[in-house]
């Protein structure tokens, strides 16, 4: 497999199985960091693990009840803030490039979707 670029409204991923170091793209509209296979493995990772205790806490708050909760690996931080139903992700790579960068509610839950697909590796 070779390239790969996905993309929808707000948010794109990529692969490239031929890149020596980044073979990985995560982006927004207007910005994008390339991953290592590790960034992305755990960035995949904790995104499903932050969706599932989102979907878990929907039993535990009330309807106007917002909540964040964020997870980290040694290469990655990640927070959803929002509601149950309605949160947005936010990153940051803890080393190297030192990068970070952010989705709105209306756009996480098809960059969830998309993410799953990208793992090709």
């Amino acid at each position: 497999m070779g390239r790969l670029l996905k993309s929808g409204s707000g948010w794109r991923l990529g692969w490239d199985a031929n890149a020596h170091v980044y073979r990985a793209l995560i982006g927004g509209d207007d910005w994008a960091i390339e991953f290592t296979d590790s960034e992305l493995a755990d960035f995949v990772r904790l995104a499903a693990q932050l969706s599932s205790t989102m979907s878990q806490m929907a039993a535990e708050l009330m309807d106007e009840e917002a909540i964040a909760c964020e997870a980290e690996s040694g290469l990655i931080w990640l927070e959803v803030e929002g509601y149950p139903h309605a949160y947005s992700l936010r990153f940051i790579l803890l080393s190297g490039r030192r990068s970070e960068g952010f989705w709105s509610e209306a756009v996480v839950p098809e960059l969830l979707q998309a993410i799953q697909t990208l793992q090709v590796f």
